[in-house]
Parts: C-alpha cells; sequence; structure tokens
C-alpha cells in the first residue's frame, strides 16, 4: 500500500449487508427498533452486536486492502475463536477471567497485500486452553483503503435518494423518519426493480436500513460480475419481522477505483416472496 496516497478507515458495523452470515438464526443481537433501545448506553458500536453460543457459527467479509481489525468481547462466558484470511489461518481466544469494560479488539493486521481478501470467523467455542464458554461476539470491523493517489483532493459528495442522479427502474416508495439521512428512504418489493447512479470517483458508499422482510439484492458495478447481498436485519426469536434498523448501515462499498466515470446499478432480488429491498438512504 502506497502511504504517501489518500488513505482511510472504513468501519464495517455487525448489521452491515457487506458481512454475510452463514446461518442468521444462529446468532442473537439487540432490537434497535425497540422503544428501550438505546445506543449510547451500550460499548458497542452502533449499539448492536452479533452473540452466538453455537459452534461452528461464522460470518464472512470480502474487502480489498492492507489491514483489517476486529473488534468484540471478552470474559468468563467466552471461548475460541478462528480468523481465515484467504488461505491462512489463525486461532485465537476471548476468554479473560472479568468482563471487558468496552469494545475488545480480538484481531488486527496491518501488513497484507494491498488486494482482495476474504476474512472468515468462526466460532471454536471452549477449547482446551480456555476456561470459559461458548460464547462469540462480533461488535464491528475496521479495514484501510485507499481513496486517491498521492498529492490527489479528495472531497464527499453525497447523493440523498431523492437526488435527479439517481434514475429508477420499477415501482418505488418512501418513507420518512428522524434516523434516517436527510430524513427519508425509499424502498421497493418489486422483483427486478432497480436504481442506477453515473459518479466519478475513487470509492462509492450506499447507505439504508435493514429490516428482516428485506431480502437479497445484486450490486454491479461497471458492468463487472454482480455481487449478492442480505438485507434482512438478523434479529431473531421474538423480534421477528418488527425488528429494525434504521441507523444507516453500510449496504455496499467499493474504493480504489480510479477517476473515470463509474456506474453503479442495484437490482432488487424479490423473489416469490415479494421481499423489499433495502432501504436506500444515501450514495456517497
Amino acid at each position: 500500500m502506497d502511504s504517501s496516497a489518500v488513505n482511510t478507515n472504513v468501519t464495517v458495523d455487525d448489521f452491515d449487508s457487506v458481512l454475510s452470515y452463514a446461518d442468521q438464526s444462529q446468532w442473537q443481537t439487540p432490537d434497535p427498533s425497540s422503544s428501550s433501545f438505546n445506543a449510547s448506553a451500550t460499548p458497542w458500536w452502533m449499539g448492536t452486536y452479533h452473540k452466538t453460543d453455537i459452534i461452528g457459527a461464522s460470518v464472512a467479509f470480502n474487502f480489498t486492502g492492507p489491514a483489517i481489525f476486529i473488534y468484540g468481547y471478552s470474559g468468563p462466558e467466552y471461548g475460541s475463536y478462528e480468523v481465515k484470511i484467504d488461505s491462512t489461518t489463525t486461532t485465537l481466544s476471548a476468554y479473560t477471567t472479568t468482563n471487558a469494560t468496552s469494545s475488545t479488539l480480538l484481531y488486527g493486521a496491518n501488513n497484507l497485500a494491498y488486494a482482495p481478501h476474504t476474512l472468515t470467523l468462526r466460532n471454536l467455542g471452549a477449547k482446551n486452553v480456555d476456561a470459559g464458554g461458548n460464547g462469540f461476539l462480533l461488535d464491528y470491523l475496521k479495514t484501510t483503503v485507499q481513496l486517491a493517489p498521492a498529492g490527489a483532493t479528495v472531497k464527499n459528495v453525497t447523493y440523498q435518494e431523492t437526488d435527479a442522479a439517481l434514475v429508477y427502474s420499477g415501482t418505488w416508495g418512501s418513507n420518512k423518519g428522524p434516523v434516517f439521512s436527510g430524513g427519508g428512504t425509499t424502498y421497493t418489493n418489486g422483483d427486478g426493480a432497480s436504481v442506477m447512479l453515473s459518479f466519478e470517483g475513487g470509492a462509492i458508499y450506499v447507505f439504508g436500513d435493514k429490516k428482516n422482510d428485506h431480502g437479497l439484492y445484486s450490486v454491479v458495478l461497471d458492468n463487472g460480475t454482480a455481487q449478492v447481498y442480505d438485507g434482512v436485519s438478523g434479529c431473531g426469536g421474538a423480534f421477528g419481522m418488527t425488528c429494525e434498523q434504521q441507523e444507516p448501515t453500510l449496504k455496499y462499498f467499493a474504493s480504489n477505483l480510479g477517476s473515470t466515470t463509474h456506474t453503479l446499478k442495484i437490482t432488487n432480488m424479490a423473489g416469490v416472496n415479494g421481499s423489499f429491498f433495502v432501504s436506500i438512504c444515501r450514495f456517497r
């Protein structure tokens, strides 16, 4: 990685759709839509976490960059976990005799090649070295990306969901709410309904909410291979279909794109269940 380039850290929350949970039902989460939910009263990033006691429960993340940092929790009820980056596997333990008072660094690497990588986290439960239990808790990840070459000037340009630069196809509705970026969001449950944006820049972020009536959607950048993401919130159990994270979550991210004009297209994959596309709050 070029240290003289314009680099930035990207934080990925446990609720973000760029994370892929092999089985959402194996994880427990808070309910961000509950009237009693108060993110600022918790030690967690955005007030949420994914916790499991099931051995083998896993989550994956694809990223391009030289660094990755994993934050979670440690304490008497936590055990071992596996961190796999590409073909390299490391086994670590989150067991400590007392509970941590804040989110804890579980793994860090800053010497990776600046190339595409796949990270897989897997809960191993209590091993011989652990005096604790089978618990594992994920709070958030951080990765480092390059936005522009050395000497470049970088600025953020935000496109709200109502911006004329966004070209919609199919039937879309809108919602209003105080936590949505710009006060609003747009959504669809039409199979094949899409939204397209042409932009110039070295990186693109897409933000929206998450809810359990959302489903799969595909993202195509510059006529490349479609990438499929899941908009389900991950809240299980008694939360059911009511659980929603309205605070903007990361739906898609790409960096190191070059300064040419790019085209991004997002398509809802409603299928026979007519699931909703993850609501769009903004592009950046």
